[in-house]
């Protein structure tokens, strides 16, 4: 038997993450069968089910008809094996995973700019309309939040922002979860320095010492984190649910 490889957990950490996120909005989803499932509503950007192997689709497609959800949602094809075309669902992006391992050597911080753990809501929310993008002085609606309070108190969860003021210029999320630590949500503000990508890196480090990162991503920002030291894994594919 080959070994698994080692981008593999990120798999299971960045299901561990979605129902952290849902389970902060008061929707927790579940594990069964190979899959995390969520048949309540769930934030934007994040899907209602994951898969967790790379096997059974005629069982994944019978749990993911009992969800049952109106308009437009998302399947996590976590190894890209599933054909949705058929079955009502278009495409939205492919992507790979990556991993750091833990002995890696990271980026020496360069940018001058102060980092810090977002500890309260106030600067959770500053934190998550930076992430968005949103115009200075702009806030997230409250029915429109991703990031809610209730995710500070998460264990193994940390929001990182870089900048002295109440606005970060640059971020991302860490989640201890399945024996690693994955990056996510990252973002940097227009013209803010590139250093700051690698800054982020080795501040999730010393936060998690000794600890494999892993995530996904795709395009620029793939590139991005392999020029940092990540090596891509396996595709993934997401997929979403046609209208009507």
């Amino acid at each position: 038997m080959s070994p698994a490889p080692p981008w593999l957990p990120a798999v299971r950490n960045n299901a561990d993450w979605c129902d952290a996120v849902c389970r902060a909005h008061g929707r927790p989803g579940c594990f069964e069968h190979g899959l995390w499932l969520n048949p309540a509503p769930v934030p934007a950007f994040y899907p209602n089910a994951v898969t967790l192997t790379a096997d059974g689709q005629e069982r994944t497609l019978a749990l993911l008809a009992r969800l049952e959800l109106p308009g437009r949602w998302g399947v996590k094809d976590s190894f890209a094996t599933l054909d949705l075309a058929a079955h009502g669902f278009d495409p939205l992006f492919e992507a790979r995973w990556i991993h750091l391992d833990a002995t890696a050597p990271v980026p020496e911080p360069a940018s001058g700019l102060a980092w810090r753990t977002v500890r309260t809501p106030d600067e959770l929310e500053a934190w998550e309309a930076s992430w968005s993008g949103l115009p200075e002085g702009a806030r997230p609606a409250p029915g429109a939040r991703v990031f809610p309070p209730a995710l500070l108190q998460e264990e193994g969860v940390v929001f990182l922002a870089a900048g002295a003021g109440a606005r970060p210029v640059a971020g991302g999320i860490a989640s201890l979860a399945s024996g690693v630590v994955g990056l996510s949500n990252t973002f940097r503000a227009e013209g803010a320095p590139s250093a700051l990508d690698a800054e982020l890196l080795a501040r999730i480090r010393a936060r998690f010492p000794g600890q494999t990162l892993v995530g996904y991503e795709h395009g620029e920002a793939l590139d991005t984190w392999c020029a940092l030291g990540f090596e891509p894994g396996g595709p993934l594919r997401v997929w979403l649910k046609r209208e009507g």
